[in-house]
């Protein structure tokens, strides 16, 4: 039986060792790979056993998918639900058991749902009336639950939806998710709309994601999929193309499936409304609607058969051209008041000095120490585009970008145990772009930080004339500077 070798301890391994190659037999952390399952966009699942134990659970591991080191949304989405999915409880998300980083094997181990997905039912859409109701009922019981726990998925879609034998739906996959408690990774890294083009909600389309509204929406997408056998806006795979959403209605349920009962597409459509306070506000208030018909108040929604016409689109789309979403409901006083300054380190940890990375990670130490309840988020740039050639693995195989998020964990390991740093208070975030500037600013402007601390290696005339990353930002940051120099 293969064993991958552990880890070697703290302070000697600052480079992760090469992607593992999946097998048959291969033994992580005392679980042993069975046989693979399934192969995502942005993983591989594994049916796994533990060697030993009595727990009959069976288990499942997913392990992110390297892809050449070319999508850090992958890499990104992985940390986001190995820190989401510890919270989770209850019947409708699957048991966490354990998980691996980047720094020996990225993994996560949970509970296999043993149930089929509703991607098979997609695919034989349309469906009978009563089972869209069944499954529709049974999704929305589950968004409830799941969004009583603060967490938004964004990303429900069949294959995302299980069930157990006695029929209680499952949510999977949590790599777009975020929850209202802890940071929101990939907010935090990328400016672009996240989630699968046929179901993400307008506001998602907009930057918002911490609004639960935005999982009833994917949830009416799935409900008129089942009931007539289209999308009722297509699968768009282009920023404009998931726009349209914005302004153009779907074509009623009715006018594709006469059968159709006007209270369902009253439920239907509720779920589709592009303003988050015209929808169904909970998936409780969903599933009693899909439940008992006879309580659904009918507007002229139930009624239509026919798409808005064209003046009426033109309008929605000059109205929405330059609209700025509104913001998501606000947080409680008492989330409000958990939530600490956020202290942003920038490192340049391929370039700078070990004297220099000392200083700064001190300095960062004694900042952080200061603030009671702060987070530390430590950001490094990963500079791509502009005339450089872009390299995404090493010589080794290893996705620079994982290597470079294990460096930066690596040196801010010491201030973590020092200051006590939990998951939730210290992250890392390897950002992309042309300009280190740039994206440090934009970075610190996003999660309003109050604190920057950053090092500038030693003066050239060359970095005189051009203008170094450190005055940049200094130049430019609306929160307080430090710039660390040996």
């Amino acid at each position: 039986m293969d064993q991958l070798a552990p880890a070697p301890p703290y302070p000697f391994a600052p480079a992760p060792p090469p992607p593992a190659e999946l097998r048959p037999g291969l033994v992580i952390d005392g679980f042993r790979l069975e046989e693979p399952l399934h192969t995502g966009g942005f993983a591989h699942v594994w049916r796994v056993t533990r060697p030993g134990s009595d727990d009959p659970m069976p288990l499942v591991m997913k392990v992110p998918r390297m892809l050449g080191g070319r999508d850090p949304a992958a890499f990104v989405g992985f940390e986001a639900e190995r820190l989401i999915l510890p919270t989770l409880q209850g019947p409708h998300v699957p048991k966490f058991v354990a998980s691996g980083d980047f720094s020996h094997q990225p993994y996560i181990v949970m509970e296999r749902i043993e149930g089929e997905s509703l991607k098979p039912r997609l695919d034989a859409s349309p469906l009978p009336i009563d089972e869209v109701v069944r499954h529709g009922a049974a999704v929305a019981e589950a968004l409830d639950d799941l969004h009583q726990q603060r967490v938004v998925h964004l990303d429900v879609k069949p294959s995302n939806v299980l069930f157990r034998p006695d029929g209680t739906a499952v949510l999977v996959d949590y790599g777009l998710s975020c929850h209202r408690r802890l940071p929101d990774l990939l907010d935090e890294a990328f400016m672009l709309p996240m989630g699968t083009g046929p179901y993400m909600s307008p506001e998602q389309v907009q930057f918002v994601r911490r609004d639960p509204r935005s999982d009833l929406f994917a949830l009416g997408v799935m409900l008129y999929h089942f009931t007539t056998g289209a999308r009722p806006f297509g699968a768009p795979d282009t920023v404009r193309g998931l726009r349209r959403r914005l302004y153009t209605d779907p074509v009623p349920p009715r006018a594709l499936r006469p059968d159709c009962p006007p209270w369902l597409q009253e439920v239907i459509l509720c779920c589709l409304e592009v303003d988050r306070d015209k929808r169904w506000q909970t998936g409780t208030e969903v599933a009693t609607a899909l439940r008992h018909p006879e309580g659904v108040h009918l507007t002229p929604r139930a009624e239509r058969t026919a798409s808005q016409g064209r003046l009426a689109r033109l309008r929605r789309w000059a109205a929405r051209r330059n609209a700025a979403p509104a913001a998501p409901p606000a947080a409680s006083v008492m989330t409000q008041a958990m939530k600490g300054a956020l202290i942003v380190a920038a490192l340049d940890i391929d370039h700078a000095s070990p004297a220099l990375l000392e200083q700064l990670r001190e300095t960062v130490r004694r900042i952080v120490a200061a603030e009671p309840g702060a987070r530390l988020a430590c950001i490094g740039v990963m500079k791509v585009g502009g005339l450089g050639v872009d390299e995404f693995v090493d010589d080794a195989g290893r996705p620079t970008h994982v290597k470079q998020l294990v460096r930066m964990r690596h040196w801010a390991a010491p201030i973590g145990a020092d200051l006590q740093l939990d998951e939730r208070r210290l992250t890392v975030h390897v950002l992309e772009g042309p300009d280190a500037a740039a994206a440090i600013i934009d970075f610190a402007e996003r999660g309003e930080a109050e604190h920057i601390v950053m090092g500038a290696r030693g003066n050239s005339a060359l970095r005189r004339y051009l203008g170094s990353v450190s005055s940049q930002v200094v130049a430019q940051s609306p929160c307080t500077v430090t710039v660390v120099r040996v």
